[in-house]
């Protein structure tokens, strides 16, 4: 006769297949939490951390709780480990999703630069160009600081009206004045707690 649990499913069922699931997609919101978390603190949202932190602690201790009532269970393990890779996984394509945070992108085109800038005026792009010499001789660099989520368009833009430039792209931790190309208004998020207003 079959053992069944407070539910009415099969203690086998439950034990081998249900709970390690569950603690599978335990660990991967908490550990996407947990990944989301770590890239907030480092582009200094540091508001937003503590929240994250909160829930991130509560499902971990769900899911290792249960692990600590099964330690018999080889399953519970697989899918604890399983679920923390998958979760950093989710976290970093998360926070690439929403692009948060402002970077600094550095050009340095090969050849004429002229029709490169002026797609970025007639894009709104705010930028600045230097002259430089480099081991091939006299170039221009231009720089440009841009909200990441506008860092491919930009990139669109430098391979077709520059291509073959170097470039190279780095994060900004906080920013203060300048001149950004205007955020529509169907974003899919706005995260902007705990860095100053930019003008």
């Amino acid at each position: 006769m079959e053992t069944l649990n407070f539910c009415g499913i099969n203690n086998n069922l439950f034990l081998w297949v249900i709970l390690p699931l569950m603690i599978f997609f335990a660990r991967i919101i908490d550990q996407s939490i947990g990944t989301l978390r770590l890239i907030f603190v480092s582009k200094g949202l540091k508001s937003l951390a503590p929240l994250l932190g909160f829930f991130e602690s509560i499902i971990w201790l769900i899911a290792i709780s249960q692990i600590m009532q099964h330690l018999n269970n080889i399953a519970c393990f697989i899918g604890y480990g399983m679920g923390f890779a998958v979760g950093n996984y989710v976290g970093i394509w998360l926070e690439e999703k929403i692009s948060i945070g402002t970077v600094v992108v550095r050009i340095i085109p090969r050849n004429d630069n002229t029709l490169l800038i002026n797609k970025l005026k007639a894009s709104n792009f705010g930028f600045t160009t230097v002259d430089a010499c480099g081991s091939t001789g006299k170039v221009k660099i231009i720089f440009s600081i841009i909200k990441r989520k506008d860092a491919r368009h930009l990139i669109e833009l430098i391979n077709e009206y520059n291509p073959h430039s170097f470039y190279t792209i780095e994060e900004v931790k906080a920013v203060n004045e300048g001149v950004f190309r205007s955020s529509p208004k169907h974003s899919f998020l706005k995260f902007n707690i705990g860095l100053k207003k930019i003008k």
